[in-house]
């Protein structure tokens, strides 16, 4: 074997692409599903519960999945495990779209976190093992950055795109085209990579990984959702025993699935903490966004999604600030900024109304988002550089799962919180003459009692929607009132975590093997 400081060529550059596109579906499909969520409620009939679950499934299973795949991938190929998992998710996809009953749907939106999970580690991983320059590398990485952040703007668009001319299954098909195209293309422009320290899997770690993070979270949201239950209260303590058995099961194993000692050095442990806080705050209110356009103010989808534009402005100033400031400014300074900028997103929330002009939660989305992808402009290449080349799989995939993780608590436990309120705020209040049936439909989401309202005549229906509406917005601060106070320690926390690092760290090219 001979070290050399190899530069990346044209192949590695057009292999990137290949990469992005994955990336970018992977992202988009949340956004896509946030649009359809009021079809998807009329259509199928989900109770409270279940529609949480549509929305949570892909997500808890990505990232109880995530370190599992990443240490897979080190093992048996990360270019392999990207087409395994670009198949997978491209049957998935159709699965959801021909879904006729909510349990059908769970269930698909469950395959396509399998799949996924062995998608999202491989496309990091890959950029580590192809860019050894530091600089150019860096820009690979925000390339894959900045189609983060494409995904997350261009999903709700094509949604409602979608929505405005097909059914809601539509939605899902998006990524049936593109993931055929990476099995086309990657066999040709992506070499494969596998990691030098073979050993035996830890199955039993990844079994604890997955079954440490299920329980808890449905233990939370049940308890949030539906008030007391014995079961969700007896899940949440198994969920934090079996997380403390994969805690354990990683220090004893002879090949254990994550490497503990990378949480050791500050620069990935501070980064993955930020990345978690981050994408719980933005993504745990991109729900309640949406749905705002589309049930409060009575926007189409393509209309709500149009408007959700606005807020990508302040998130493009952000990244580049971001970039322009990386060498000058402390991560620390950066990062602790970049909350208290989030913790005022919040607090404008806190102002929406039914009534208020669109301008307040657009102005509102923005700052949030704003702020919270500012604190992730370093992260990336904080996680990739930290780590050993041959464990890139199972790092990326311990940031993906951070990122995962964070976003499906989010949208979990603020939109419990909202739905919550909701629930107890018509308790009593809803207009007299529903029948029993169509009042525990509009108590249970908004989308029930919009549907509802438009099959009651006159006052009744009219009565219904401002009750129901107002109900919402009463949610939507309390989930507020939660993000503010969760971003101003975040703030504390960044600060605290990073203040050891330089403003312009000097990386030294690794050595390539061959």
């Amino acid at each position: 074997m001979t070290a050399t400081t190899g530069r990346a060529g044209r192949r590695e550059w057009v292999g990137l692409t290949v990469l992005l596109l994955p990336t970018l579906v992977l992202t988009m499909d949340m956004g896509v599903l946030f649009f359809a969520v009021p079809y998807i409620s009329t259509t199928l009939a989900p109770s409270g519960t279940e529609q949480l679950w549509i929305m949570d499934m892909y997500s808890f299973l990505l990232a109880g999945l995530l370190i599992t795949m990443g240490a897979l991938g080190d093992r048996i190929g990360r270019r392999r495990l990207l087409m395994i998992g670009a198949a997978g998710f491209a049957g998935a996809s159709v699965l959801a779209a021909y879904s006729d009953g909510a349990g059908q749907l769970i269930a698909a939106r469950g395959l396509l976190g399998v799949a996924g999970a062995t998608v999202m580690p491989s496309t990091l991983a890959l950029i580590r093992n192809m860019f050894h320059d530091p600089k150019q590398r860096q820009v690979a990485l925000g390339a894959w950055g900045g189609i983060l952040t494409a995904g997350a703007t261009l999903g709700p668009v094509a949604g409602g795109l979608l929505l405005d001319h097909f059914w809601w299954g539509s939605a899902f098909l998006l990524a049936v085209p593109v993931m055929a195209l990476v099995l086309l293309t990657a066999p040709v422009l992506l070499p494969e990579y596998r990691s030098p320290r073979q050993g035996g899997f830890d199955l039993l770690g990844a079994a604890l990984s997955l079954a440490a993070v299920l329980p808890l979270v449905y233990g939370v949201k049940t308890l949030a959702v539906d008030g007391w239950d014995p079961l969700a209260a007896l899940a949440v303590p198994a969920g934090l025993l079996l997380g403390g058995a994969f805690y354990w099961r990683q220090r004893t194993a002879a090949a254990p699935l994550l490497d503990l000692g990378l949480f050791r050095i500050r620069a990935f442990s501070g980064a993955i903490s930020v990345n978690t806080v981050a994408m719980f705050a933005m993504m745990g209110f991109t729900l309640f966004t949406s749905q705002y356009l589309q049930l409060v103010k009575g926007m189409s989808p393509l209309t709500a999604s149009l408007w959700s534009l606005v807020p990508s402005v302040g998130v493009g100033a952000a990244v580049g600030l971001g970039s322009a400031l990386a060498g000058k400014v402390r991560p620390a300074v950066m990062m602790a900024g970049g909350f208290l900028i989030g913790a005022a997103g919040f607090a404008m929330m806190t102002r929406v109304g039914p009534d208020s002009p669109l301008a307040l939660i657009l102005t509102a989305a923005g700052v949030l988002a704003a702020g919270t992808v500012g604190t992730m402009t370093l992260t990336a290449e904080m996680v990739v550089s930290a780590a050993p080349a041959e464990r890139a799989g199972v790092a990326s995939a311990t940031s993906e799962t951070a990122v995962e993780l964070g976003s499906s608590l989010g949208i979990a436990l603020l939109g419990a919180a909202g739905a919550a309120v909701y629930r107890s705020r018509l308790d009593g209040a809803l207009p007299a003459g529903l029948d029993g049936e169509a009042a525990r439909t509009a108590q249970d989401t908004l989308g029930g009692a919009v549907t509802v309202a438009a099959q009651v005549p006159g006052r009744l229906g009219a009565d219904l929607l401002a009750t129901a509406r107002t109900a919402f917005t009463d949610g939507l601060h309390v989930a507020a009132v939660v993000g503010l106070v969760l971003a101003l320690g975040a703030s504390l926390l960044a600060y605290r975590l990073m203040r050891h690092l330089p403003a312009a760290p000097a990386p030294t090219p690794e050595p390539v093997t061959t």
